[in-house]
């Protein structure tokens, strides 16, 4: 952060500020958290937050804010499957209030940095997102990295969304496995 312009600086050291003591950013610019505790913050123009929890009751969080405004259609492409482009038309035309691709690509955001302190770090394509406006959910499918057209999905996870003063924010917590097994790539897809 040491180049970065002084409101960078100032979104990046207040939003370590919500965690109660500013960890230092660690690889891949997640925050390092003290022992037996998980977090994940995050910053936009407007708002900051951070979530944080004893890794006893829940091993992985992920959080997101983004303006409440729509993606570039470049962006959007980019970020999205044809099954997910179909999805963000239907929710448009039932739901024209909500900007959908911009709730999308945060909620992988969030499902990312909940996902990212095991290798191989995920990218865009590699989960595919689902919402159910009624209840301010999404679910997320983990999608195999070994083929460009996954067939088979992992276990689901569920994120939460809400919306208020034009911010999107986005929630996913990953709990812990059935079993007593760290959690993998291996044990999302067992569980299928």
């Amino acid at each position: 952060m040491a180049h970065a312009a002084a409101k960078r600086r100032h979104e990046f050291t207040t939003t370590r500020h919500c965690a109660h003591r500013p960890p230092p950013a660690g690889p891949l610019r997640r925050p390092h958290m003290a022992p037996g505790i998980t977090g994940s913050l995050t910053h936009c123009a407007g708002y900051r937050a951070a979530a944080v929890a004893h890794t006893t009751d829940i091993p992985h969080l992920g959080v997101d804010a983004e303006p409440h405004a729509p993606l570039p259609p470049s962006v959007r492409n980019d970020i999205t499957s044809p099954t997910e482009r179909t999805h963000l038309r239907q929710l448009h035309t039932a739901h024209p209030d909500i900007h959908w691709d911009r709730l999308l690509f945060s909620a992988k955001e969030s499902l990312y940095k909940a996902c990212s302190p095991w290798p191989p770090p995920l990218h865009f394509e590699d989960a595919e997102i689902t919402f159910t406006p009624h209840t301010h959910a999404f679910t997320a499918h983990l999608l195999p990295p070994q083929t460009p057209t996954p067939t088979t999905k992992t276990t689901p996870l569920t994120g939460h969304w809400h919306t208020s003063h034009h911010i999107l924010v986005t929630a996913v917590a990953i709990p812990h496995p059935p079993t007593t097994h760290p959690l993998t790539w291996e044990t999302l897809t067992a569980q299928r």
